[in-house]
């Protein structure tokens, strides 16, 4: 069949187009003896390892490189903030997939599945694995894992009792059916023409990361009788669900990396879990599945390292040293290029665009479903969230702390994309605190003694904001300023400060009255990462989880309003248009409803960041996209990488 995926006005290839140029390219590696690292080479005479063919499927996925074939040694050095950072390992080394985007993210194609077809009404999609896979133990990779995901976790109501909502359409979650040993059938109750794009966009990892030979011995189907030996003196579990759980984690939680044992599909594995030190470490894959343009398994890099800090002003220390071979997340933003710029020479660095474009880069994300009564009846009213929204002087945050980076903005698409509204991106943006005043003396016009709004208890109205210094956005400074101007109309807020470990823990928790995060949605992920247009999935961004919950699952979480309702139907027919044309006329309909909602309270739209390489470093994507689940510098990933200097 022939199949478009949306997202961009570039991807226009068909299924059976994308299939012949990936075929013909994995081909060239097929006539030629493959290459290893000399790492592997004194296990590999010794027998420990078998052969570099024997250890790669019989079709290697081929990478074509920008700066071209490689050279083998070296570890790369690179950072990660001490608390809650482990998405950065996932950035890094994690996102092999099905299918995956191309490093220009202009097309979907076939990665981990070396085939795939989907039927005319895109109910139907069928995936064939490259035969010879292996985990990184060298244990063979098959449908069987796949189907031991579905069966066994996924359809487990202990183990899954939220279904992530890519793997659920019209309230029906996905029927996966072995055809054979390499071949997986995904069905779906109705067309779901994103299925491939939310696949490649990162969550579609969880079919993937379930070795059955490894994780079986955790599972009360597969070991009932030895797991109360394996919970004995277990300080972390006391029941086989969260014995597993501690094993393995949906969402590349730092369970995931903590575990050692853990085999995966992934380029690098660790040797030194997340939390243990002041440092992570890893080593390659023998068994990873890439290889380049002559048959040399990927990756060239032998080892990586990263530096656990817990200031982004020490990265930035360690960068200008010459200490680190790249960085990107928490001090590519505006505040530290100056001093970055003026340490190249010293740091032997250079600067990498990178396209950094996600909805906003400050979102005030107020408690949908907060538990107190009287803030859940004020933040669910649309004119107070209007009312704060015009309280707060965009410009003149971007002018302090952005350094004049940045633009006014809601949460939005960017200008650049298809799918950009200005009158969505501008609304209620205008810096209006006489009308704020106006609007806010209808729902609460009593104030106390200092000018503060009184709720309707009678107790002044207090928001509690927890505020983490994350991704270098300077988000405590932007809320003192936010703090301030919520008081020039009699809104009391007050700024609880925390890492962002505590803060995931609160919002899964539903905990927190607000907080300020960014939100993805700026480019082609609007279409399959929503998070901040509804609220979606169980992910990194929450304004309203028991709604999220109740969308995956009506027979739990809490019925929202109508309103609600209607843009999680709107919502439903993006997902379920077959055509690019049908599929952008649905989003602008979506979209229309988010904006009249006005979920979230957007302050900055972003402008492109960067990253920051050492100068023998190569194989470094110019303008790579990040936003999200995509992973930056995921697509490429670091398996590129290599040093001219070894």
């Amino acid at each position: 069949m022939s199949l478009h995926f949306a997202g961009s006005r570039l991807a226009k290839l068909t299924l059976a187009s994308l299939f012949g140029a990936l075929m013909a390219t994995s081909s060239l590696a097929w006539a030629q003896e493959y290459g290893q690292s000399p790492i592997l080479d004194a296990r590999v005479e010794s027998g420990e390892l078998p052969p570099v063919e024997d250890r790669l499927p019989a079709n290697p996925y081929v990478e074509t490189m920008v700066d071209g074939v490689g050279q083998y040694g070296g570890t790369l050095r690179t950072t990660i903030l001490a608390n809650g950072d482990h998405y950065n390992l996932t950035r890094t080394i994690a996102n092999e997939l099905l299918v995956r985007w191309t490093p220009d993210w202009t097309e979907v194609v076939p990665s981990l599945a070396e085939e795939v077809t989907a039927s005319d009404d895109a109910t139907t999609f069928t995936f064939k694995l490259r035969e010879g896979l292996k985990w990184s133990d060298g244990q063979p990779f098959t449908v069987d894992d796949i189907m031991f995901w579905y069966e066994d976790i996924f359809m487990n109501e202990a183990l899954t009792p939220d279904k992530n909502p890519i793997f659920v359409v019209g309230g029906e979650p996905v029927v996966v059916t072995k055809v054979d040993g390499q071949t997986v059938e995904f069905k779906f109750a109705s067309s779901y023409g994103l299925f491939l794009q939310q696949l490649a966009y990162g969550q579609g990892h969880l079919p993937v990361i379930y070795p059955k030979h490894y994780l079986s011995q955790f599972h009360e189907k597969y070991n009932a009788e030895g797991i109360p030996a394996l919970l004995q003196g277990n300080a972390t579990a006391s029941d086989w669900v969260s014995l597993f759980n501690s094993k393995v984690s949906v969402t590349f939680q730092p369970a995931y990396w903590q575990n050692l044992e853990l085999p995966t599909l992934n380029p690098y594995v660790l040797t030194v879990p997340y939390a243990d030190s002041d440092r992570v470490e890893a080593v390659r894959n023998p068994y990873y599945w890439k290889v380049d343009t002559e048959g040399n398994q990927l990756p060239y890099i032998d080892n990586m390292t990263w530096a656990k800090l817990d200031d982004p002003q020490l990265m930035l220390l360690r960068m200008t040293a010459g200490e680190l071979d790249f960085a990107f997340r928490h001090i590519n933003n505006s505040t530290f290029k100056s001093v970055l710029f003026d340490g190249q020479e010293t740091g032997n660095y250079h600067f990498v665009d990178v396209k950094d474009l996600p909805a906003n880069d400050a979102t005030l994300l107020l408690n949908l479903n907060v538990e107190d009564p009287v803030k859940n009846e004020i933040f669910n009213n649309k004119n107070f969230r209007i009312a704060l929204s015009h309280a707060i002087n965009r410009q003149d945050i971007i002018d302090l702390v952005y350094v004049g980076q940045g633009a006014p903005s809601q949460v939005a698409p960017q200008p650049e994309h298809e799918l950009y509204n200005e009158e969505m991106s501008t609304q209620y943006t205008e810096y209006n605190p006489e009308l704020a005043n106006q609007m806010l003396d209808e729902i609460m016009p009593e104030k106390d003694a200092q000018g503060f709004r009184l709720g309707p208890d009678g107790n002044r109205f207090t928001i509690n904001f927890m505020v983490a210094d994350v991704f270098g956005l300077s988000y405590p400074d932007i809320m003192s300023m936010v703090q301030q101007y919520a008081a020039d109309v009699g809104i009391d807020i007050q700024i609880r400060t925390t890492d962002r470990a505590r803060l995931n823990t609160m919002w899964y928790a539903n905990e927190q009255d607000a907080y300020i995060w960014n939100c993805v949605g700026g480019l082609s992920e609007a279409y399959t990462d929503v998070r901040c247009y509804i609220p979606f999935q169980k992910a990194d961004i929450f304004f309203a989880s028991k709604w999220s919950e109740w969308y995956s699952d009506p027979t739990t979480g809490e019925e929202p309003p109508q309103s609600v309702k209607n843009a999680y139907a709107a919502y439903d027919l993006v997902k379920a248009a077959v055509t690019d044309e049908d599929r952008l006329a649905r989003m602008k309909e979506f979209l229309a409803i988010s904006a009249d909602n006005l979920f979230t309270i957007g302050i900055s739209r972003p402008m492109p960041k960067y990253m920051l390489v050492n100068n023998d470093i190569k194989n470094v994507v110019q303008g790579i996209p990040i936003t999200g689940n995509l992973w930056h510098p995921a697509p490429t990933l670091t398996q590129w990488y290599f040093d001219r200097a070894q």
